[in-house]
């Protein structure tokens, strides 16, 4: 064999050689691009899927589905009234409103109707409610405007929130509903008379 042709011979080899390691390589590559890509999407489907679960269970935690609506009028009154539902959801009330705030005893029901009148909340819970709770609760009311707290005898639940024509009983607390409850119907769309005062009328909260 000729020195020329053996020159030419090793550098078809050297040649092949070059293409199946570049070719090779290439697999490599295409392979580990694979992979990273799997694994991106994987990433992004389990982050989906965190964020609608989360989504879900907020949606969930703030479903107010369970609220019942009463049909109410609005009359002041000089006497008692005999509500048909515990504790009331408007109706016929006295002229004078009670100021918003925290009762650590009941309070008439005739004139926190008329609060709610005027758009309060009233957060009502049974003397059987345990002590965190009743801190809990008296944390969320607060020094907030158009927020009445207070025990009441009879409820059909432990813990029941009021507002005009509105009303959600809670077997338990649940902070997150009750505050979406507060936010939605507190001075809400069904207010007779939204933006009149919560202070000024009778009683002294203690906070």
């Amino acid at each position: 064999m000729s020195k020329k042709k053996a020159s030419s011979n090793e550098k078809n080899a050297r040649s092949e050689a070059l293409a199946q390691i570049k070719a090779e390589q290439a697999t490599r590559d295409r392979r580990r691009a694979l992979v990273f890509w799997a694994g991106v999407t994987a990433l992004v489907v389990a982050v989906g899927a965190v964020a609608t679960f989360a989504i879900t269970r907020q949606s969930e935690a703030r479903d107010l589905s369970a609220v019942r609506s009463y049909e109410v009028e609005s009359k002041h009154v000089t006497t008692d009234v005999k509500y048909a539902q515990t504790p009331p959801v408007g109706g016929e009330h006295d002229a004078t409103w009670l100021n918003c705030g925290v009762y650590p005893d009941p309070v008439r029901e005739e004139n926190a109707v008329h609060s709610m009148e005027h758009g309060a909340v009233w957060i009502t819970y049974s003397s059987e409610l345990p002590d965190n709770d009743v801190a809990a609760l008296r944390g969320i009311v607060g020094d907030a405007n158009y927020l009445i707290l207070s025990p009441i005898k009879g409820l059909p639940s432990p813990i029941v929130a009021s507002a005009w024509g509105k009303q959600l009983t809670f077997g338990e607390l649940d902070e997150t509903k009750l505050k979406a409850f507060i936010d939605t119907y507190r001075e809400g769309p069904q207010t007779p008379e939204p933006g009149a005062s919560c202070s000024g009328g009778i009683g002294e909260p203690s906070v």
